[in-house]
């Protein structure tokens, strides 16, 4: 069996008294997730998260890794795949979608996002983040 590691985090800002967090929708599969992608070579998990969001989004954000939770699942036959969210905190909030991955991004507020998420694992990940945000802003 293969075994696949990636990372991002639950990037959140505070709008008009509101919590926020960024979505992103894949080109391919068409799903609505966060922005994540597979750790390289000589590189840590927070560093990984940084660059994908980087890379996904345009956007900067402060990750706190005092947050991390795991999603485990198999993508393929003979393939484990974990994830590692952390939650982000966003310093710029213009977006710009990486051409060829990401067909749309959102800031969509914290209690709504569930509604647009695709997969159970991302819900319950919003749901372990967000008294964890509320208590950073």
């Amino acid at each position: 069996m293969l075994y696949e590691k990636s990372c991002g985090a639950v990037v959140y800002r505070k709008s008009h008294g509101n919590i926020e967090i960024l979505l992103i929708k894949h080109v391919n599969s068409g799903h609505w997730s966060f922005p994540k992608g597979h750790v390289e070579k000589f590189e840590t998990e927070e560093q990984t998260a940084l660059r994908e969001i980087k890379e996904e989004t345009g956007i900067d954000v402060i990750i706190d890794t005092s947050f991390r939770e795991i999603v485990s699942y198999t993508p393929k036959k003979d393939i484990k795949k974990d994830v590692i969210y952390f939650i982000g905190k966003a310093t710029s909030f213009d977006y710009v979608p990486q051409q060829g991955e990401i067909s749309e991004i959102r800031w969509v507020d914290i209690g709504y996002a569930s509604t647009i998420l695709t997969y159970e694992n991302d819900k319950m990940i919003v749901g372990k983040a967000r008294n964890i945000i509320k208590n950073r802003i």
